[in-house]
């Protein structure tokens, strides 16, 4: 028989305000918009020597310090292949065919995505949160699944599976 465990956050603390637009079709680009982002946080795995998958309190405080990166900022897309983004000192020039903004650079987060979905900032945050907890925890399975709303009842989730070194035994 195998155990697993889950433990989930979820609550005002995970939420965050961005700006972002998205492409489609390769020549639509939607207009800049804003959400306030509503996530949930998912890991499971089997128990510490503490009898825990994770502790709440290294678990929101990762969590918190990864939407901090992205609260109250213009998301834009690195990986895009037609949205050109360059850093020109305290600005941000980004264009698009026919478009082209200009963005305080400590107003942006500049994302390693190709498309500001909430499909790929859920990957993005899900890849977060295994970095940092593999850091801050031992060998272990994990498993991160991460859900991102961006209005009531649109949402987009993304599992990813890990497993790390681990110096105690269970």
């Amino acid at each position: 028989m195998i155990e697993q465990y889950c433990v989930r956050v979820a609550d005002e603390s995970t939420v965050f305000a961005s700006a972002h637009f998205i492409t489609y079709d390769r020549d639509v680009c939607e207009a800049l918009h804003g959400h306030n982002f509503a996530t949930a946080v998912t890991v499971e795995g089997p128990l510490d020597r503490n009898h825990c998958v994770v502790d709440f309190l290294t678990l929101k405080k990762l969590v918190g310090e990864l939407l901090a990166e992205l609260d109250h900022r213009v998301l834009l897309p690195m990986g895009h292949d037609q949205i050109r983004v360059e850093v020109q000192g305290e600005e941000i020039e980004v264009r698009f065919p026919g478009r082209r903004w200009v963005f305080p650079r400590c107003e942006c987060a500049l994302l390693p995505v190709a498309n500001t979905t909430v499909e790929l900032l859920a990957r993005h945050l899900a890849q977060g949160v295994l970095a940092r907890l593999s850091g801050a925890i031992g060998r272990k399975r994990i498993r991160v699944t991460v859900e991102v709303t961006e209005s009531p009842g649109w949402s987009a989730t993304c599992c990813l599976s890990l497993e790390v070194e681990r110096s105690w035994e269970a």
